[in-house]
């Protein structure tokens, strides 16, 4: 059991490790993008770790590392014992078998990419105060959430030269992104969408990165639909989310896109995503980990941040957007935002 002070840490500390003193029913993963400068290269590494329920119901505890090359969507899922994973409860500081993740970049010694990618700019978090611990707001000091999230840097710059499936690649002037989550099992359903190559036909798309997502929330014995979106561009973050009282206008899941748009103090934000098939990757459960999410680094997402005055203030297409929408989704839509 985590003890009180191990719990205030974890608040003030979305980017380190929540699981020191839980032994049973916890994951915790970073995801961490990694896209070279010409777009070529486009792969997620996901280390983290997985504590079981039961061993006596061959629930066991594991470590991973995965990667999806978001050009391909092929995936893989590599399994580590739990005692080769360690992380800092403090910081950004990951080490599963011989790989490391940190906040000067990643040492990868896996079967598709083996080498050193150092981040040249430094880490741009979701501000931590205490009005608003990081991207959950309020929601971050509620204990009993069945998830919890957290932004580790909107975009940083990248370097390095690394084996990829055995053939040299660049990484140099290249683009990352890195998120996390932690808890007891991903929400039964949900939409995530996240872009830090945001091609802009107006406004300043330079510095630009998106991240978006609608879940149902299971609370107190029913259910909401709860959503988050930060939107950073031109030296600000804007904000939607079901904390600071923005109101979905609308929210459109079909085959072939995802159409949602919400309002609220920085105005409103219209998004029309792309749904393109990707790779599957593991995700918890309460019990394990299993194949089921499908994700993709190949989305496009037509955006437009409109002031509250009306002024277009971005406008553009959001590339090599990670895109996953997972679940029951009719459920999601029917709950009350």
């Amino acid at each position: 059991m985590r003890s009180p002070a191990a719990w205030v840490r974890g608040i003030r500390h979305p980017d380190a490790f929540h699981g020191d003193g839980i032994a049973s029913g916890f994951f915790e993963g970073w995801y961490i993008k990694l896209i070279s400068a010409d777009r070529s290269q486009r792969w997620a590494v996901i280390p983290g770790v997985f504590k079981g329920l039961d061993a006596a119901d061959g629930a066991t505890d594991e470590a991973f590392v995965q990667v999806l090359d978001g050009l391909t969507g092929r995936s893989w899922y590599h399994r580590f014992d739990a005692s080769e994973f360690a992380a800092s409860d403090r910081s950004f500081d990951v080490r599963v078998g011989s790989n490391r993740f940190g906040p000067d970049g990643v040492d990868l010694d896996l079967p598709q990419l083996r080498g050193r990618i150092d981040f040249t700019t430094p880490l741009e978090p979701w501000p931590v105060t205490l009005r608003e611990p990081g991207i959950m707001g309020w929601y971050a000091m509620v204990p009993f959430l069945e998830c919890f999230h957290g932004i580790v840097s909107f975009g940083h710059g990248l370097a390095g030269e690394v084996e990829v499936e055995g053939e040299r690649a660049t990484f140099d002037g290249g683009r990352g992104y890195i998120e996390k989550d932690w808890g007891q099992a991903f929400p039964a359903g949900y939409v995530w969408l996240a872009s830090n190559h945001i091609d802009a036909v107006r406004g300043d798309g330079a510095d630009a990165s998106l991240i978006a997502s609608v879940a149902i929330i299971p609370w107190l014995g029913r259910a909401f639909r709860g959503s988050i979106i930060g939107l950073r561009h031109s030296g600000r973050l804007h904000r939607w989310t079901t904390y600071n009282r923005s109101r979905e206008g609308r929210l459109e899941i079909t085959d072939t896109h995802v159409r949602w748009s919400m309002t609220g103090p920085d105005g409103t934000l219209d998004l029309d995503a792309e749904r393109v098939r990707g790779g599957l990757l593991h995700a918890p459960l309460r019990t394990a980990m299993h194949r089921r999410v499908e994700e993709t680094l190949d989305a496009k997402v037509e955006l437009r941040h409109t002031a509250r005055d009306g002024t277009v203030l971005l406008e553009g297409v959001a590339d090599c957007a990670g895109l996953e929408v997972f679940g029951d989704t009719a459920r999601l839509l029917a709950l009350r935002a």
